[in-house]
């Protein structure tokens, strides 16, 4: 376990000094997996601008945001491995050094070749500070306190993810592109200067670095194959010869990674953890609950402009929405937990975050933005109240020196839940629109057909929450390990 200097696992010491301390620690960690979430996210908005600065095809600027997501996504489970060797703590620090400076690097990039080279250092960085930040949290505070924190995490990643697009419209239109990366320098500087003062764990180490390299190039191949495949497929209904490789690709480098860590004595994820329904069915629900909210995230923006015909500023307010509500119910959801323990919060967060979606698909379908607007706001409590016990129990269901992995594990499935979501909207959309005989711009096509097509979306994101919500509930008809 890691705990503050001067603390030990009795909980003793955390009335006094220590408590202030591990506050100020979890709120560098925060800040931290903010910046990485929103980096992200963030240059989306920006893409249009970046493309134009630098003449180029949307073709090639797209690389900006792959390049990120396939770097950090794939590298994800294997910061989380070398971490039980080097410890949480030195991985997390050097991913915000090499963060800080990828961003610096990024803002100063001259050509769109540099801005794609540093944005892989960048999402290097990325991965190692959001690969971990979950386990630094919940190691540092005692079991009474775990949901709270967990809620903590959940409010910055939902307040990340949503006001990136605000965030980025804003500093683009006021600074310029350069200072979406440019904005992290200083932040980062703060972070490192309070990170050194206040970092002081001690952590329970692996004697040697046995890490299965081989596994791992054939994770990275095969995550990276899966993304590419995904967004070539996004793109329209028909398997074309480069989504077909990268399928093929996919198909052989998943089947090389199962079978060496099936046979490696120390492999780089141990399959076995699967075995256990503690942790398989809170990680299942969470991959539906994250593609389900990350369709809302693509779909919602076309909607709004294309059918009600709001301004990207406008739609960035909408979409403020949730985090202002999700900044009060992901800790209060938490503190719940940590006082009337139950994996049913899970069960009625991720049902609730459904019915929401069927309210929303109604809703959007009659174009009536008050009742769009209202419906945000069960959806964001149902999201609210599914992360902070989900995370949780994830948490706890693998023994202490495991924490490392299943922070990592759950980041890297989040973010493919994120892609799959996408990838999924899309391609529902695409195959709407084009059934109806519309195969012109998105946000030119007739307003009812896109309405319509939308409302179908929502519609398929409910159906998975309530998949979702089947595995919670299963999940609940099992004690709590060390629960009663």
């Amino acid at each position: 376990m890691v705990f503050p200097e001067g603390e030990d696992d009795n909980g003793q010491g955390y009335q006094d000094g220590g408590y202030a301390r591990r506050n100020i620690i979890m709120f560098i960690v925060l800040i931290g997996t903010a910046m990485a979430v929103i980096d992200g996210i963030v240059v989306s908005i920006a893409l249009p601008t970046i493309t134009s600065s630098f003449e180029v095809g949307v073709t090639q600027s797209q690389w900006i945001i792959t390049a990120y997501l396939v770097t950090e996504t794939s590298l994800l489970l294997i910061f989380g491995k070398i971490s039980e060797y080097t410890g949480k703590i030195k991985i997390f620090l050097a991913g915000v050094i090499i963060f800080t400076s990828g961003s610096l690097a990024c803002g100063v990039s001259a050509s769109l070749a540099e801005l794609i080279l540093f944005r892989i250092i960048q999402a290097t960085g990325s991965a190692m500070i959001f690969s971990l930040s979950t386990a630094i949290i919940f190691e540092l505070f005692p079991k009474g306190e775990q949901g709270r924190a967990m809620g903590y995490i959940g409010a910055t990643i939902a307040i990340a993810s949503i006001a990136s697009p605000v965030l980025g419209g804003i500093i683009t239109d006021t600074l310029g592109w350069e200072y979406i990366f440019l904005i992290n320098v200083p932040i980062g500087i703060i972070l490192l200067l309070l990170a050194f003062r206040y970092f002081h764990f001690r952590e329970t180490l692996s004697g040697n670095l046995d890490m299965d390299w081989a596994g791992a190039v054939a994770m990275i191949l095969f995550m990276v194959s899966l993304i590419l495949f995904l967004g070539e497929l996004s793109t329209g209904i028909a398997l074309s010869p480069a989504a077909a490789g990268y399928l093929f690709v996919f198909l052989v480098s998943l089947g090389v990674f199962l079978v060496r860590e099936m046979t490696h004595n120390n492999p780089l994820l141990d399959l076995s953890v699967f075995k256990n329904r503690y942790f398989l069915l809170p990680v299942m629900a969470m991959i539906l609950i994250f593609i389900a909210l990350f369709m809302v995230n693509l779909i919602g923006p076309f909607y709004f402009e294309g059918v009600m015909g709001l301004k990207p500023s406008q739609v960035g307010l909408v979409f403020l929405i949730a985090p202002f509500i999700m900044v009060i119910a992901s800790p209060v959801t938490g503190w719940l937990y940590d006082r009337f323990p139950s994996r049913y919060y899970s069960a009625a967060g991720i049902g609730l975050t459904g019915i929401s979606l069927l309210l929303l698909s109604s809703s959007a379908r009659s174009a009536d933005l008050t009742l769009i607007v209202v419906s945000f706001i069960p959806l964001s409590v149902g999201s609210a109240l599914f992360q902070s016990p989900n995370n949780t129990e994830i948490m706890r269901s693998l023994p202490p020196e495991k924490t490392g992995i299943a922070s990592s594990l759950s980041a890297t499935l989040r973010n493919l839940a994120m892609t799959l979501g996408v990838s999924v909207a899309s391609i529902i959309l695409t195959f709407q629109l084009h059934s109806s005989g519309y195969y012109g711009p998105v946000l030119k096509a007739d307003a009812p057909l896109l309405a319509g097509s939308i409302g179908d979306i929502l519609v398929a994101g409910a159906f998975i929450c309530f998949a979702g919500m089947v595995f919670c509930l299963v999940n609940s008809t099992k004690n709590v390990p060390g629960q009663a």
